[in-house]
């Protein structure tokens, strides 16, 4: 009897299968790569990206991957196209089909719409004889490997290789483009990633929250300045510039006599600090990592700009 494969054995075949594919297409890129990129930044409108069954659920990935990278893109479905929805694809678009067979007779309407408005037509298929890529301004061939499903029949390496291929455009946009951290934030306000990319000066207290006293605030004043402002601490600020810290640790340290004194006598001198353009992530390893509760935000040349506090870390989801 023919032993049967375990499930092991079985995914680490169908990885082998499909990585043995990205690799192969990785190492002969289809030549229209370059141009296809080309014109996708000069789209004045969006990207469309379209394709029927388990192509289609690659579109809108491809799509979202585009839109949130910089490049303005939407997901079309062909059956809506048919019935109205070819409407959304104007002259000022450029448009990406996605067919494995590049048969799909789903996409005909797509195809005769970009041809009757000279739209600009990008086709991803393994099949560079088929009616797709005939007819496409562009033709971004897969390569010619096995699907990974053992009967050859379910798309998997084929939508694997269209998907990377769609990161592979996105990325090449967004770098070409110059988009960086602030603006993928701008595009991820929330959830995890939104999160992790918060600068310091979204979330830090400034104006008359901040607790200030001068050198020479008597520590009766400098009391009621920090429990007023409730951060547990109070910045020592001379010109606009911030010159020490009081914290709770400080006053237990100068306990004997501490109301005879001034904040200057109690205060921290070199305190640690952060920007306004650092992320919150990392104003919020300093605290951990030097057991602090809270950090004064101060620019280049020391001067005052806010406070940032551990909870408003925790309140944004930075943890």
């Amino acid at each position: 009897m023919t032993r049967q494969p375990t499930p092991t054995e079985i995914a680490r075949d169908v990885l082998g299968i499909e990585a043995d594919a990205l690799l192969a297409m990785r190492d002969a890129l289809p030549d229209g790569f370059d141009a296809v990129v080309e014109l996708l930044l000069g789209v004045k409108g969006r990207v469309i990206v379209s394709g029927m069954g388990k192509s289609g659920h690659v579109a809108h990935k491809i799509a979202a991957t585009m839109a949130s990278t910089g490049t303005p893109a939407q997901a079309v479905h062909p059956g809506e196209a048919s019935h109205g929805d070819l409407g959304m694809v104007t002259p000022e678009d450029a448009v990406i089909l996605i067919s494995n067979s590049g048969e799909t007779r789903e996409l005909a309407d797509i195809i005769a719409h970009t041809r009757r408005f000279s739209i600009p037509l990008v086709g991803i298929t393994r099949n560079a004889g088929s009616t797709l890529a005939g007819q496409a301004d562009h033709l971004l061939q897969l390569p010619d490997a096995p699907e990974a499903c053992g009967i050859g029949m379910a798309p998997t390496t084929s939508t694997t290789c269209t998907m990377a291929l769609g990161d592979a455009l996105a990325v090449a946009l967004m770098k070409l483009r110059g988009f960086e951290r602030e603006n993928f934030l701008a595009f991820h306000p929330g959830g995890t990633l939104g999160a992790q990319l918060l600068t310091v000066s979204a979330v830090m207290h400034a104006g008359h929250e901040l607790p200030v006293v001068r050198e020479n605030t008597g520590m009766g004043e400098t009391l009621i300045e920090m429990t007023a402002k409730g951060f547990g601490v109070a910045a020592i600020v001379e010109c606009g510039k911030l010159t020490g810290v009081i914290t709770d640790g400080d006053l237990r340290r100068n306990l004997a006599h501490l109301m005879e004194r001034e904040a200057g006598e109690v205060a921290t001198r070199g305190p640690r600090t952060t920007r306004p353009d650092a992320l919150l992530s990392e104003a919020l390893g300093v605290m951990n990592a030097n057991k602090i509760s809270a950090l004064f935000v101060v620019d280049e040349d020391d001067a005052l700009l806010g406070l940032v506090h551990i909870h408003d870390a925790l309140r944004a989801g930075v943890a």
